[in-house]
Protein backbone atom coordinates (compact mmCIF):
# COMPACT_ATOMS: atom_id res chain seq x y z
CA UNK A 1 0.00 0.00 0.00
CA UNK A 2 2.92 2.46 0.47
CA UNK A 3 4.41 4.19 -2.65
CA UNK A 4 7.03 2.76 -4.00
CA UNK A 5 10.47 3.73 -2.64
CA UNK A 6 13.07 5.61 -4.92
CA UNK A 7 10.66 7.22 -6.68
CA UNK A 8 10.78 10.90 -7.93
CA UNK A 9 7.95 13.07 -8.57
CA UNK A 10 7.33 14.26 -12.03
CA UNK A 11 3.94 15.79 -12.19
CA UNK A 12 0.00 15.20 -11.16
CA UNK A 13 -2.99 14.23 -12.46
CA UNK A 14 -5.83 15.16 -10.66
CA UNK A 15 -4.03 15.80 -7.44
CA UNK A 16 -2.72 12.37 -8.31
CA UNK A 17 0.90 12.12 -8.35
CA UNK A 18 3.33 10.75 -11.15
CA UNK A 19 6.33 9.49 -10.22
CA UNK A 20 9.16 8.12 -12.12
CA UNK A 21 11.17 5.12 -10.20
CA UNK A 22 15.14 4.87 -10.53
CA UNK A 23 14.49 1.46 -12.18
CA UNK A 24 12.94 3.09 -15.18
CA UNK A 25 16.27 5.63 -15.75
CA UNK A 26 18.24 2.29 -15.40
CA UNK A 27 16.91 0.45 -18.03
CA UNK A 28 15.82 2.73 -20.28
CA UNK A 29 19.53 3.42 -22.36
CA UNK A 30 19.09 -0.83 -22.07
CA UNK A 31 16.38 -0.49 -24.34
CA UNK A 32 17.40 2.37 -26.34
CA UNK A 33 20.57 0.10 -27.43
CA UNK A 34 17.95 -2.47 -28.27
CA UNK A 35 15.72 -1.00 -29.89
CA UNK A 36 18.84 0.86 -31.70
CA UNK A 37 19.72 -2.47 -32.31
CA UNK A 38 16.64 -4.11 -34.22
CA UNK A 39 16.43 -0.32 -36.31
CA UNK A 40 17.16 -1.62 -39.96
CA UNK A 41 14.88 -4.54 -39.59
CA UNK A 42 12.29 -2.26 -37.95
CA UNK A 43 12.34 -0.08 -41.29
CA UNK A 44 12.30 -2.98 -43.37
CA UNK A 45 9.27 -4.65 -41.42
CA UNK A 46 7.50 -0.63 -41.59
CA UNK A 47 8.63 -0.42 -45.44
CA UNK A 48 10.68 2.56 -44.67
CA UNK A 49 14.00 2.86 -46.23
CA UNK A 50 16.79 3.12 -43.53
CA UNK A 51 18.48 5.35 -45.61
CA UNK A 52 15.87 7.80 -45.98
CA UNK A 53 15.32 8.36 -42.11
CA UNK A 54 16.92 10.97 -39.86
CA UNK A 55 18.97 10.30 -36.90
CA UNK A 56 21.21 7.59 -36.01
CA UNK A 57 19.88 4.48 -35.21
CA UNK A 58 20.84 4.62 -31.15
CA UNK A 59 18.89 8.00 -31.19
CA UNK A 60 15.71 6.29 -32.62
CA UNK A 61 16.39 3.58 -30.36
CA UNK A 62 16.34 6.31 -27.32
CA UNK A 63 13.02 7.76 -28.90
CA UNK A 64 11.05 4.70 -29.47
CA UNK A 65 11.93 3.54 -25.51
CA UNK A 66 10.72 6.51 -23.87
CA UNK A 67 7.54 6.28 -26.55
CA UNK A 68 7.64 2.74 -24.87
CA UNK A 69 7.16 4.57 -21.17
CA UNK A 70 4.75 7.35 -22.42
CA UNK A 71 2.24 4.14 -23.83
CA UNK A 72 2.59 3.04 -20.33
CA UNK A 73 1.29 5.69 -18.87
CA UNK A 74 -1.32 6.41 -21.16
CA UNK A 75 -2.27 2.74 -20.45
CA UNK A 76 -2.17 3.14 -16.45
CA UNK A 77 -4.04 6.88 -17.25
CA UNK A 78 -6.96 4.79 -18.16
CA UNK A 79 -6.72 2.56 -15.30
CA UNK A 80 -6.84 5.55 -13.18
CA UNK A 81 -9.42 7.23 -14.93
CA UNK A 82 -11.99 4.71 -14.93
CA UNK A 83 -10.96 3.79 -11.18
CA UNK A 84 -12.07 7.22 -9.88
CA UNK A 85 -15.01 7.19 -11.76
CA UNK A 86 -16.70 3.90 -10.45
CA UNK A 87 -15.61 5.26 -6.59
CA UNK A 88 -12.18 4.26 -6.42
CA UNK A 89 -9.23 6.20 -4.66
CA UNK A 90 -5.39 6.17 -6.29
CA UNK A 91 -3.15 7.20 -4.27
CA UNK A 92 0.01 7.22 -7.30
CA UNK A 93 0.73 6.43 -10.52
CA UNK A 94 4.40 5.17 -10.92
CA UNK A 95 6.39 4.51 -13.84
CA UNK A 96 8.74 1.33 -13.27
CA UNK A 97 11.05 -0.76 -15.01
CA UNK A 98 8.55 -3.27 -16.14
CA UNK A 99 6.04 -1.09 -17.11
CA UNK A 100 3.33 1.33 -14.66
CA UNK A 101 1.48 0.45 -11.72
CA UNK A 102 -1.72 2.66 -10.60
CA UNK A 103 -1.39 2.58 -6.59
CA UNK A 104 -5.07 2.06 -5.41
CA UNK A 105 -5.98 3.21 -1.47
CA UNK A 106 -9.60 2.02 -2.19
CA UNK A 107 -10.15 -0.08 -5.24
CA UNK A 108 -14.26 -0.37 -6.91
CA UNK A 109 -16.30 -1.78 -4.96
CA UNK A 110 -17.65 -4.52 -7.42
CA UNK A 111 -15.93 -6.97 -8.77
CA UNK A 112 -17.55 -6.67 -11.89
CA UNK A 113 -15.86 -2.67 -11.50
CA UNK A 114 -12.30 -4.16 -11.15
CA UNK A 115 -12.67 -6.85 -14.29
CA UNK A 116 -13.58 -3.42 -16.17
CA UNK A 117 -11.26 -1.30 -14.33
CA UNK A 118 -8.45 -3.88 -15.67
CA UNK A 119 -9.46 -3.98 -19.05
CA UNK A 120 -9.71 -0.25 -20.13
CA UNK A 121 -6.10 -0.25 -19.60
CA UNK A 122 -5.20 -2.87 -22.73
CA UNK A 123 -8.49 -1.96 -24.69
CA UNK A 124 -6.52 1.67 -23.99
CA UNK A 125 -3.34 0.76 -25.87
CA UNK A 126 -4.97 -0.99 -28.63
CA UNK A 127 -6.70 1.91 -29.17
CA UNK A 128 -3.71 4.10 -29.45
CA UNK A 129 -2.39 1.36 -31.88
CA UNK A 130 -5.19 1.88 -33.67
CA UNK A 131 -4.94 5.64 -33.90
CA UNK A 132 -1.70 5.48 -35.06
CA UNK A 133 -2.15 2.44 -37.60
CA UNK A 134 -4.25 5.02 -39.16
CA UNK A 135 -2.11 7.49 -39.43
CA UNK A 136 0.57 5.17 -41.00
CA UNK A 137 -2.60 4.48 -43.44
CA UNK A 138 -2.43 8.29 -44.20
CA UNK A 139 0.42 9.08 -44.72
CA UNK A 140 1.31 6.21 -47.60
CA UNK A 141 2.73 8.12 -50.29
CA UNK A 142 3.37 11.14 -48.81
CA UNK A 143 7.53 10.66 -48.18
CA UNK A 144 7.43 11.49 -44.61
CA UNK A 145 8.93 8.66 -43.81
CA UNK A 146 10.37 9.53 -40.12
CA UNK A 147 6.69 10.15 -39.34
CA UNK A 148 5.45 7.25 -40.71
CA UNK A 149 8.62 5.22 -38.80
CA UNK A 150 7.51 6.66 -35.71
CA UNK A 151 3.96 5.80 -36.16
CA UNK A 152 4.52 2.33 -37.00
CA UNK A 153 6.73 1.92 -33.89
CA UNK A 154 4.23 3.05 -31.88
CA UNK A 155 1.75 1.23 -33.08
CA UNK A 156 3.25 -1.70 -32.60
CA UNK A 157 4.26 -1.18 -28.94
CA UNK A 158 0.64 0.00 -27.77
CA UNK A 159 -0.27 -3.14 -29.60
CA UNK A 160 2.27 -5.60 -28.09
CA UNK A 161 1.47 -4.05 -24.67
CA UNK A 162 -2.52 -4.28 -25.15
CA UNK A 163 -2.20 -7.73 -26.14
CA UNK A 164 0.79 -9.02 -23.35
CA UNK A 165 -1.78 -7.03 -20.38
CA UNK A 166 -4.31 -9.29 -21.72
CA UNK A 167 -2.13 -12.42 -20.84
CA UNK A 168 -4.35 -14.47 -17.51
CA UNK A 169 -0.57 -13.53 -15.40
CA UNK A 170 -1.89 -12.35 -12.29
CA UNK A 171 -1.34 -9.54 -11.23
CA UNK A 172 -1.53 -7.80 -14.73
CA UNK A 173 -4.56 -6.58 -16.15
CA UNK A 174 -5.49 -10.15 -17.81
CA UNK A 175 -5.48 -12.20 -14.40
CA UNK A 176 -7.34 -9.69 -12.67
CA UNK A 177 -10.21 -9.56 -15.28
CA UNK A 178 -9.60 -13.59 -13.97
CA UNK A 179 -9.55 -12.95 -10.09
CA UNK A 180 -12.97 -10.65 -10.53
CA UNK A 181 -14.33 -13.21 -12.67
CA UNK A 182 -13.98 -16.23 -9.83
CA UNK A 183 -14.69 -13.81 -6.99
CA UNK A 184 -18.46 -14.04 -6.61
CA UNK A 185 -18.21 -18.19 -6.78
CA UNK A 186 -15.36 -18.37 -5.15
CA UNK A 187 -14.85 -15.42 -2.70
CA UNK A 188 -11.97 -12.64 -3.03
CA UNK A 189 -9.52 -14.83 -1.06
CA UNK A 190 -10.01 -17.93 -2.65
CA UNK A 191 -10.00 -16.63 -5.94
CA UNK A 192 -7.31 -14.36 -5.38
CA UNK A 193 -5.32 -17.74 -4.17
CA UNK A 194 -6.34 -19.42 -7.71
CA UNK A 195 -5.21 -16.22 -9.69
CA UNK A 196 -1.89 -15.67 -8.21
CA UNK A 197 -0.76 -19.13 -9.14
CA UNK A 198 -1.88 -19.12 -12.38
CA UNK A 199 0.24 -15.65 -12.27
CA UNK A 200 3.21 -17.50 -11.12
CA UNK A 201 3.12 -20.34 -13.00
CA UNK A 202 2.93 -17.78 -15.97
CA UNK A 203 5.92 -15.88 -14.47
CA UNK A 204 8.21 -19.65 -14.45
CA UNK A 205 7.18 -20.02 -18.38
CA UNK A 206 8.58 -16.57 -18.95
CA UNK A 207 11.37 -16.95 -16.96
CA UNK A 208 12.04 -20.33 -18.90
CA UNK A 209 11.49 -18.64 -22.13
CA UNK A 210 14.14 -15.37 -21.12
CA UNK A 211 16.92 -17.96 -20.46
CA UNK A 212 16.04 -20.27 -23.30
CA UNK A 213 16.25 -17.25 -26.02
CA UNK A 214 18.96 -15.15 -23.52
CA UNK A 215 16.28 -12.32 -22.76
CA UNK A 216 17.35 -10.99 -19.33
CA UNK A 217 14.54 -8.23 -19.84
CA UNK A 218 12.32 -11.06 -20.14
CA UNK A 219 13.53 -13.33 -16.72
CA UNK A 220 13.40 -9.68 -15.51
CA UNK A 221 9.63 -9.19 -15.52
CA UNK A 222 9.26 -12.97 -14.64
CA UNK A 223 10.44 -12.05 -11.16
CA UNK A 224 7.86 -9.40 -11.11
CA UNK A 225 5.40 -10.89 -12.10
CA UNK A 226 6.22 -13.85 -9.73
CA UNK A 227 6.90 -11.51 -6.43
CA UNK A 228 3.66 -9.72 -7.61
CA UNK A 229 1.16 -12.51 -7.35
CA UNK A 230 2.47 -13.78 -3.83
CA UNK A 231 2.10 -10.21 -2.78
CA UNK A 232 -1.19 -9.49 -4.03
CA UNK A 233 -2.48 -12.72 -2.81
CA UNK A 234 -1.06 -12.04 0.78
CA UNK A 235 -2.50 -8.74 1.06
CA UNK A 236 -6.11 -10.07 0.33
CA UNK A 237 -5.56 -12.67 3.00
CA UNK A 238 -4.48 -9.96 4.65
CA UNK A 239 -7.19 -7.31 4.17
CA UNK A 240 -9.48 -10.11 4.87
CA UNK A 241 -8.62 -10.80 8.26
CA UNK A 242 -8.03 -7.80 9.25
CA UNK A 243 -12.07 -6.42 7.95
CA UNK A 244 -12.84 -9.01 10.77
CA UNK A 245 -10.68 -7.62 13.79
CA UNK A 246 -11.29 -4.04 15.60
CA UNK A 247 -9.15 -1.53 16.27
CA UNK A 248 -9.54 -2.47 19.91
CA UNK A 249 -8.31 -5.94 19.74
CA UNK A 250 -5.24 -4.40 18.13
CA UNK A 251 -4.34 -1.52 19.81
CA UNK A 252 -1.73 -0.78 22.60
CA UNK A 253 -3.86 0.44 25.10
CA UNK A 254 -2.95 4.44 26.43
CA UNK A 255 -5.15 6.31 28.61
CA UNK A 256 -3.33 9.31 29.36
CA UNK A 257 -0.83 10.98 26.40
CA UNK A 258 1.77 13.71 26.86
CA UNK A 259 -0.61 16.84 28.13
CA UNK A 260 -0.70 19.67 25.79
CA UNK A 261 1.03 22.57 28.48
CA UNK A 262 3.74 20.37 29.65
CA UNK A 263 7.09 21.16 29.24
CA UNK A 264 9.82 19.86 26.81
CA UNK A 265 11.70 18.22 30.33
CA UNK A 266 8.36 16.44 31.13
CA UNK A 267 7.76 15.49 27.64
CA UNK A 268 11.47 13.91 27.35
CA UNK A 269 10.81 12.25 30.58
CA UNK A 270 7.85 10.77 29.43
CA UNK A 271 9.15 9.19 26.44
CA UNK A 272 11.96 7.86 28.37
CA UNK A 273 9.18 6.20 30.87
CA UNK A 274 7.32 4.46 28.16
CA UNK A 275 10.12 3.79 26.20
CA UNK A 276 8.56 5.14 23.32
CA UNK A 277 9.58 7.31 20.03
CA UNK A 278 6.65 9.53 20.28
CA UNK A 279 3.74 9.71 22.69
CA UNK A 280 0.01 11.20 22.26
CA UNK A 281 -0.10 15.11 23.31
CA UNK A 282 -3.69 15.44 24.75
CA UNK A 283 -6.18 18.08 25.61
CA UNK A 284 -9.03 17.49 27.97
CA UNK A 285 -8.01 14.06 27.01
CA UNK A 286 -8.22 14.05 23.68
CA UNK A 287 -5.49 13.48 21.05
CA UNK A 288 -4.20 16.99 19.78
CA UNK A 289 -1.07 15.88 18.28
CA UNK A 290 2.49 13.67 18.91
CA UNK A 291 5.10 14.65 20.45
CA UNK A 292 8.83 12.77 19.62
CA UNK A 293 11.61 12.31 21.19
CA UNK A 294 13.67 13.89 18.08
CA UNK A 295 11.79 16.93 18.57
CA UNK A 296 12.16 17.34 22.37
CA UNK A 297 15.71 16.33 21.60
CA UNK A 298 16.50 19.25 19.48
CA UNK A 299 15.28 21.83 21.97
CA UNK A 300 18.25 23.27 24.05
CA UNK A 301 18.40 21.95 27.69
CA UNK A 302 18.15 25.74 28.87
CA UNK A 303 14.70 26.13 26.59
CA UNK A 304 13.07 22.67 27.85
CA UNK A 305 11.58 24.15 31.06
CA UNK A 306 10.05 27.67 28.97
CA UNK A 307 8.78 25.40 26.02
CA UNK A 308 5.17 22.84 25.79
CA UNK A 309 4.51 20.18 24.05
CA UNK A 310 2.22 21.66 22.22
CA UNK A 311 4.31 24.01 20.34
CA UNK A 312 6.77 20.58 19.32
CA UNK A 313 3.95 18.61 18.45
CA UNK A 314 2.76 17.11 14.96
CA UNK A 315 -0.52 16.66 13.72
CA UNK A 316 -2.56 13.95 14.81
CA UNK A 317 -4.55 11.28 12.75
CA UNK A 318 -7.15 9.30 15.03
CA UNK A 319 -8.70 5.82 14.21
CA UNK A 320 -12.19 5.17 16.35
CA UNK A 321 -12.15 2.05 18.71
CA UNK A 322 -14.53 -0.09 17.25
CA UNK A 323 -13.53 0.31 13.64
CA UNK A 324 -11.70 -2.75 11.75
CA UNK A 325 -7.83 -3.05 11.46
CA UNK A 326 -7.64 -2.60 7.66
CA UNK A 327 -9.41 0.66 7.76
CA UNK A 328 -6.83 1.53 10.07
CA UNK A 329 -3.86 0.51 7.94
CA UNK A 330 -5.35 2.45 4.81
CA UNK A 331 -5.84 5.28 6.88
CA UNK A 332 -2.01 4.93 7.96
CA UNK A 333 -1.31 4.37 4.06
CA UNK A 334 -3.41 7.50 2.48
CA UNK A 335 -1.72 10.07 5.58
CA UNK A 336 1.91 8.46 5.19
CA UNK A 337 1.70 8.29 8.94
CA UNK A 338 3.22 5.50 10.93
CA UNK A 339 1.04 5.65 14.01
CA UNK A 340 -3.15 6.62 14.48
CA UNK A 341 -4.71 7.20 17.78
CA UNK A 342 -7.23 5.78 18.94
CA UNK A 343 -10.03 7.25 20.59
CA UNK A 344 -13.51 6.19 21.71
CA UNK A 345 -16.78 7.82 20.72
CA UNK A 346 -16.40 10.57 22.81
CA UNK A 347 -13.28 11.50 21.51
CA UNK A 348 -11.17 10.48 24.37
CA UNK A 349 -8.03 9.04 23.85
CA UNK A 350 -8.01 5.24 24.54
CA UNK A 351 -4.71 3.86 22.94
CA UNK A 352 -2.31 4.15 20.17
CA UNK A 353 -2.04 1.64 16.52
CA UNK A 354 1.24 1.50 14.51
CA UNK A 355 2.14 -1.06 12.54
CA UNK A 356 4.04 -3.09 14.56
CA UNK A 357 0.60 -3.41 16.42
CA UNK A 358 -1.04 -4.42 13.18
CA UNK A 359 1.48 -6.99 12.16
CA UNK A 360 1.55 -8.96 15.75
CA UNK A 361 -2.49 -8.82 16.06
CA UNK A 362 -2.51 -10.24 12.40
CA UNK A 363 -0.16 -12.87 12.79
CA UNK A 364 -2.02 -14.17 15.65
CA UNK A 365 -5.79 -14.08 14.25
CA UNK A 366 -3.87 -15.88 10.96
CA UNK A 367 -2.27 -18.40 13.49
CA UNK A 368 -5.50 -19.05 15.34
CA UNK A 369 -7.68 -19.33 11.88
CA UNK A 370 -4.99 -21.71 10.81
CA UNK A 371 -5.11 -24.24 13.98
CA UNK A 372 -9.17 -23.78 13.60
CA UNK A 373 -8.71 -25.20 9.93
CA UNK A 374 -6.58 -28.02 11.01
CA UNK A 375 -8.90 -28.47 13.72
CA UNK A 376 -12.32 -28.38 11.20
CA UNK A 377 -9.82 -30.99 8.87
CA UNK A 378 -9.32 -33.43 11.77
CA UNK A 379 -12.67 -33.57 12.84
CA UNK A 380 -13.95 -34.31 8.89
CA UNK A 381 -11.15 -37.17 8.81
CA UNK A 382 -12.06 -38.41 12.40
CA UNK A 383 -15.96 -38.81 11.99
CA UNK A 384 -18.00 -41.84 10.65
CA UNK A 385 -18.89 -42.12 7.16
Amino acid sequence: MRAARGSLQVGAFRGIPIRVHFTLLLVLPLLAVMFGGAFRRAAEVAEVPPERLLGSPALWGLGVAVGLFASVFVHELAHTVYALRRGGKVRSITLMMVGGVSELTEAPPRPRDEALMALVGPLASIFVAMAFGVAIWLLQGTRSFNLQFACFYLASLNLFLGAFNLLPAFPMDGGRIVRAALTGRLGAVRATRVASVMGRGFAVLFGLWGAFVLNPFLMVIAVFIYLGAEGEARQVRMKATLERVPVSALMTPWLAGVDAGASAWEAMWALRQARRLALPVTEDGRPVGWVGMEAVGGVSEAERATRTARELMRPVEVVGVEEDGWTALRRMAEKEVPQLAVVAEDGLLVGTLDLADVQRGLALYEARAERAGRAERGFRQERPA
